[in-house]
């Protein structure tokens, strides 16, 4: 399988969305995920732009040809989401939220299934099951870090779940490493050891002006340094794909 690599964010203005839309595919991205919708820990926090978040995320595709990847955080939202998003994505704190999950087993979408931060292998792959048994076979799994003692880093990316869900599965499988370190510094080794370890693809966060940002703005690449890791990234999946 081909590396995929993905953009990450949160639509804030349709400015800032164009822009890192267009930066993003020019430096190789596939495919652009926005957040229209946002769970945070704070009711106060920034929760996302939801329908006009999704409008603004249909012309980033329809200007720069990029699928869309979109955040459902509701079972009563999958159906007309679904009609903007080319993949809805399950994120960490939804990951047992079986109504949900059985929810969109049920639309002809692919599903990015993240790892939940307190979930084992057999936890996550059987809530890949609750999507799986509704018909959707399109599920890929997104690796984002888990929580452990350790604080220097937002999470601790799990690098060994990648081989091992080969080993447990057929499904592809993704990492995030930004949210699992949460320091730009970390984004590109952990990139690169993902790669290593085989993943399928990354899904990296990406911002045009990151001191600006209304969430997530401390861990976001700026679209040159996205570029150079596109870089860095190709050649080692090249070499990977010609040594296996």
């Amino acid at each position: 399988m081909g590396l995929s690599s993905s953009s990450r964010g949160h639509v804030e203005s349709e400015e800032q969305t164009l822009a890192i839309a267009h930066a993003v595919k020019a430096a190789g991205a596939h495919m652009m995920r926005g957040g229209a919708f946002k769970p945070r820990s704070s009711p106060y926090s920034f929760q996302g732009l939801g329908l006009r978040g999704l409008q603004i995320l249909e012309r980033a595709r329809q200007e720069t040809g990029l699928p869309v990847v979109t955040e459902v955080i509701d079972p009563r939202d999958v159906s007309w989401v679904a009609e903007y998003a080319d993949v809805l994505q399950i994120g960490a704190r939804n990951m047992q939220n079986f109504s949900l999950l059985k929810e969109v087993g049920r639309v002809d979408r692919p599903v990015l299934l993240k790892r939940g931060m307190h979930s084992t292998l057999e936890e996550w792959l059987n809530s890949a099951e609750y999507v799986l048994s509704e018909g959707n076979e399109q599920v890929i799994l997104c690796e984002r870090g888990i929580r452990t003692f350790e604080n220097y880093t937002r999470n601790t990316l799990d690098l060994s779940a990648v081989p091992a869900i080969k080993e447990l599965s057929r499904l592809p499988i993704i990492v995030d490493p930004t949210h699992s370190t949460g320091r730009v510094s970390l984004i590109e080794p952990m990139s690169l050891a993902s790669v290593a370890a085989g993943a399928d693809g990354l899904i990296v966060e990406v911002h045009n002006k990151p001191a600006e940002a209304l969430c997530d703005g401390d861990q976001a690449l700026t679209p040159p340094l996205f570029s150079a890791l596109m870089d860095r990234v190709r050649p080692l999946h090249e070499f990977m794909g010609t040594n296996q």
